[in-house]
């Protein structure tokens, strides 16, 4: 199925999927979920692979008994700490989500759907080189919600340009806090964590031009289209022709919709760094399960630089690059349980959120009738209106009765209950 996809692009409009309990045509050009889930399959078998070497690494070494001692004077409290710490991870990335939906007050996307969207990012991000499946798999989960892929694409790319900003901003703002340590702990080693800072910084520009400087990035495209079509290295060229001429047009003025909310983007980048701190602060709890206690920024500092070399090594898991920046930036702490505390590190960090995120695919919310802005609008009428009513009750003015709530009080008050009676009648039809 996966390869019929994959030799006719327009297959995926003919493609039918549930949406909100009903089959819904999904959106032409959307992208292939099969594609995927072969780079998934790939992945998996080459991690497999990957910890066999490994095994057999420690054995031929002779490191297997020092490795074993290790992890046996291992305080599962603070592995514990450290797996909540990566469960705060994926709880800040929905909440990022959600605050991107929640600028489009219609929006049919609910919480378990960027549950669902945030889980198929980190399986398929894990499993594919330089984590490009991440992208293709959760524009693919927001079409299934009922958004086209131009409103998809521009909420995940919105999401990914504030990603990436925070890993930039958070970066820069260890290698200015820590960059003497580094020099002094690491020598002129540091200097490829620099170069690697600056392609992050580099992506992260050319995404902001693409937002801000649309037209220019379309003759641009255009023209490249023109050259490798006419040397007859564009194998689909109606493919490329609407990402340029159209995706990244509705790209951009999504982007500029959600940017003149200035609180909002604000607040999404706090959640982001903030999701990003949970991630880098996991390796100071491992080294704590060891009974070492290590300079909390050093291994804030150290672990945003390991995340950065690990993303830039084109491999399923940053694999070498997360290995190599680990033993770099971490032997000097742990000493003789490096293996050991790396090995815990990629459980809480990798194995175990990809099989766990593997269940979490399917979620979806049932009722769509009600987008997350008037959920969080109806909240905070409920919450006025309990304010008033305790406010009314205990100085007991302006004409209010025994409830606490004037005229007007009790008809807002009769009409939310109605309104809540119509809906749970509709969700128990649907329902049936």
């Amino acid at each position: 199925m996966a390869q019929d996809k994959k030799s006719n692009p327009n297959v995926a409009h003919k493609v039918r999927i549930a949406v909100g309990g009903s089959a819904q045509k999904a959106p032409k050009n959307a992208p292939q979920q099969g594609d995927d889930n072969a780079q998934a399959r790939k992945g998996a078998i080459f991690l497999g692979a990957v910890v066999v070497a490994y095994v057999v690494y420690l054995v031929v070494t002779g490191q297997m008994a020092t490795f074993l001692d290790a992890l046996a004077g291992v305080d599962n409290r603070w592995v514990f700490g450290a797996a909540l710490c990566y469960v705060f991870y994926f709880i800040f990335g929905v909440i990022a989500y959600a605050i991107a939906v929640y600028l489009d007050h219609d929006s049919p996307v609910g919480i378990r759907d960027l549950m669902s969207v945030e889980a198929s990012g980190i399986f398929f991000g894990n499993l594919t080189p330089m984590m490009a499946g991440a992208v293709p798999s959760q524009i693919y989960r927001l079409t299934r919600t009922g958004l086209d892929v131009g409103e998809a694409s521009a909420t995940q790319f919105t999401r990914f340009i504030m990603f990436q900003l925070a890993v930039v901003l958070f970066a820069a703002m260890m290698l200015v806090a820590k960059l003497r340590f580094f020099f002094e702990a690491y020598g002129n080693i540091v200097v490829l964590n620099l170069v690697v800072f600056g392609v992050h910084l580099a992506e992260c520009i050319g995404l902001f031009v693409i937002c801000l400087c649309p037209n220019l990035v379309m003759r641009f495209g255009n023209w490249a289209i023109e050259l490798l079509a006419s040397r007859g290295w564009l194998k689909n060229r109606e493919h490329w022709d609407e990402m340029v001429n159209v995706q990244v047009m509705e790209f951009s003025e999504a982007f500029k919709r959600a940017a003149k909310d200035l609180p909002s983007m604000a607040l999404t980048l706090l959640v982001t760094m903030l999701q990003l701190a949970s991630l880098y602060m996991i390796p100071w709890f491992v080294l704590n399960a060891f009974g070492v206690q290590g300079d909390f920024l050093e291994c804030l500092a150290a672990g945003s630089m390991v995340q950065m070399v690990a993303s830039a090594v084109p491999l399923p898991g940053g694999t070498g690059g997360a290995e190599g920046g680990f033993v770099m930036f971490y032997r000097h702490m742990f000493g003789t349980a490096t293996s050991a505390g790396f090995l815990i590190w990629r459980i809480v960090t990798f194995f175990a959120p990809t099989i766990i995120a593997a269940p979490l695919l399917g979620l979806s919310t049932r009722n769509r009738t009600v987008s997350i802005y008037h959920r969080v609008q109806r909240i905070k009428r409920r919450l006025n209106l309990g304010g008033k009513s305790g406010k009314g009750s205990s100085k007991g003015k302006g004409g209010r009765t025994a409830g606490g709530l004037g005229l007007r009080g009790q008809v807002l008050e009769r009409l939310e209950h109605r309104g809540e009676k119509r809906e749970q009648a509709k969700e128990s039809h649907d329902n049936e």
